[in-house]
């Protein structure tokens, strides 16, 4: 952990370095490209031995998003060994699944062990993405688990509590990385350069850094050391 002065600022930063293993969790076909993807780009960017990253997906299963998921994450994690489990629950229907996804959930469990977890945030507004924040902790009891941010039309956008920064370089490539290998996704009105620009460079502003990514934490513990 280190404290600094940041344009007069003081900024508590927390180091998580040697991730190997990643757990990345969504709903849809591209909420975890729209949500990590410039962090995952970091990680697998800076990791001096090869990372693995396990998706897991409840709904695109056997369809062309599914095709586009693949080649987004593979152009999103360079370099890193990527594992996918992706479910064909109908979009817009997770509750009514309830079980389905919380045995596939707890089977995808036991194929990892990862250093940290990226999952929808608890207030999001649509209930695919709702369900999963819920039922992630209830799985993944012993982890980090990191609450990302999915831009859309609804006015959900989350009180963020960390922030992982972005070289503006970065947060340009994962645009163009959305906008190349999502074309499914390009008729939305808010899925556009400007749009994923715009929110990565308020976040930055809120920790003085070009651009970030932003998450909600419920729960962490900070070990200051043995007395």
């Amino acid at each position: 952990m280190g404290i600094g002065a940041v344009g007069g600022a003081v900024v508590i930063e927390l180091s998580a370095t040697g991730v190997r293993e990643v757990a990345a969790i969504g709903a849809h076909c591209d909420d975890v490209a729209i949500g990590v993807g410039g962090t995952l780009l970091t990680l697998t960017a800076r990791a001096t031995v090869s990372t693995r990253v396990h998706v897991f997906v409840i709904a695109g299963e056997d369809s062309r998003r599914e095709i586009e998921e693949r080649h987004a994450l593979a152009a999103l994690c360079p370099g890193a060994e990527i594992e996918f489990t992706i479910l064909d629950v109908p979009d817009g229907r997770a509750p009514g699944y309830w079980e389905a996804i919380k045995t596939a959930l707890e089977a995808f469990r036991r194929t990892c062990e990862p250093d940290v977890v990226f999952a929808p945030q608890r207030d999001d507004a649509h209930q695919d993405h709702r369900l999963l924040a819920e039922l992630v902790p209830t799985v993944f009891r012993d982890h980090l688990v990191l609450g990302y941010e999915i831009l859309k039309w609804e006015s959900d956008t989350p009180r963020t509590t960390i922030y992982h920064p972005l070289s503006r370089k970065i947060a340009e490539e994962k645009a163009r990385i959305l906008l190349k290998h999502y074309p499914s996704q390009t008729d939305h009105d808010w899925f556009d350069e400007d749009a994923f620009l715009g929110l990565s460079r308020l976040r930055g502003v809120q920790c003085r850094r070009p651009h970030a990514e932003a998450f909600v934490v419920e729960k962490a513990t900070v070990d200051f050391g043995k007395v």
